[in-house]
């Protein structure tokens, strides 16, 4: 395993390719309603990133096809955009990535589509409350495990399955680097987190089973009794010991206000 650390300067150029995700996920955000396609957000998302000197860092990424993975109710993550309009009561999970000044950034979130019941916000809710107390454990002297650990029993304190076969990671150069940061596991276990590192964290919370399966189309991953899924997804630098969060949910908490 080799983990790459990034200098203090490397950290803000990647602070600029995650707010480019982040801004871009806070336009789709005020367009995300009953009657729209994914497609739709997919293409406005391409446009916006473009315009903005970035790179849709998914787009021809180990093949996949679109700008934006678009995953809907019982889709996990990596779900194809479509021309199906979204219905009231879905809730579709954004993961974008942009490449600006030669680094990723890599981020996602969990959206209601109009009014959507209480027992599917609460899995939201969980999922995101999640990510933060995973980062939380993100510090100098901790290990890949506390942050494994943090994740897992907040969601399964609430009977929420968390997926094994999909991870979080390392970020910079490329979309995918060392090391990898599951979602679950032990307090103590794994690399040990030091300054200048930089991880993608990404809890993936199933409302039923632990267990997925994958359509024909290659990509997209179910959850196995379908039942639906949550993913929200930060990019954190360690700095001084402390975590730094490089991507930020604030332009789309002001969408969503707004509507």
């Amino acid at each position: 395993m080799s983990i790459i650390i990034k200098t203090r300067e490397e950290i803000e150029l990647m602070r600029e390719s995650a707010l480019s995700v982040s801004r871009t996920l806070g336009m789709i955000a005020s367009e995300i309603k009953p009657g729209v396609t994914s497609l739709y957000l997919d293409k406005l998302a391409e446009t916006f990133i473009r315009d903005h000197g970035g790179i849709p860092a998914f787009k021809g990424l180990y093949g996949f096809p679109n700008t934006l993975c678009m995953s809907l109710n019982e889709a996990v993550v990596h779900g194809i955009p479509t021309d199906k309009p979204l219905k009231e009561g879905d809730i579709i999970s954004v993961d974008c990535g942009v490449l600006k000044n030669g680094f990723y950034g890599d981020h996602a979130y969990t959206f209601a589509v109009g009014e959507i019941k209480p027992e599917i916000q609460k899995l939201l809710d969980v999922t995101k409350e999640a990510l933060y107390l995973g980062i939380e454990q993100m510090r100098s002297g901790n290990r890949i495990g506390d942050i494994s650990y943090a994740i897992q029993t907040h969601a399964e304190k609430h009977g929420y399955g968390v997926v094994r076969e999909l991870v979080g990671h390392g970020l910079g150069k490329k979309m995918h680097e060392d090391p990898e940061v599951p979602n679950y596991g032990k307090r103590g276990d794994g690399p040990k987190l030091r300054d200048g590192m930089v991880l993608a964290i990404e809890p993936m919370i199933n409302m039923g089973k632990k267990n997925i399966k994958q359509l024909s189309d290659g990509w997209t991953i179910l959850t196995a009794d379908g039942l639906p899924s949550a993913h929200f997804e930060h990019d954190v630098a360690l700095v001084d010991g402390k975590p730094d969060i490089l991507s930020t949910f604030e332009y789309i908490e002001e969408a969503l206000k707004k509507k």
